[in-house]
């Protein structure tokens, strides 16, 4: 079970980190001036390769997960509160992932109506949200 939570952790991290620069390819498309059609273009490609990534590595992340949760019986009984916790967090973690497709293909058609401010902004959940996990694994708080 440890090459399990290795590789799922590995996983994890990598799939975080698309889900880290993604947002920030997004402030820079809504920066990108109407004109500057090639810039757009380039930054268009980068973010649907990102993202095709992030899709792949999310993929064994839920299901070394999944392996790991069945495995060793974790949720069942007292004192697992915080897998429940940890469950919830990684639900809002795919509908994060979700958004950030929503978000792209607004990109590609041209739609979208945010500013490069609220790009700032929505790149911290994925921190907040990694925070969140590693202290409900780690501390086990409740």
């Amino acid at each position: 079970m440890l090459w399990v939570k290795s590789f799922h952790i590995v996983f994890v991290a990598s799939w975080f980190a698309g889900l880290f620069y993604l947002p920030r390819i997004f402030v820079n498309l809504a920066m990108v001036p109407p004109e500057s059609v090639s810039e757009r273009e380039r930054l268009l490609l980068m973010a649907r390769k990102l993202m095709r990534f992030t899709h792949l590595l999310a993929v064994p992340a839920l299901v070394l997960g999944l392996w790991l949760w069945l495995g060793y019986g974790i949720g069942k009984g007292p004192g697992n509160g915080w897998m429940h916790a940890k469950l919830a967090a990684v639900l809002v973690v795919l509908g994060y992932h979700h958004a950030c497709s929503s978000l792209l293909r607004r990109f590609e058609q041209g739609a979208n109506r945010r500013s490069h401010i609220w790009y700032r902004w929505f790149n911290e959940a994925p921190v907040i949200l990694l925070v969140v996990v590693v202290v409900l694994v780690v501390v086990k708080p409740f």
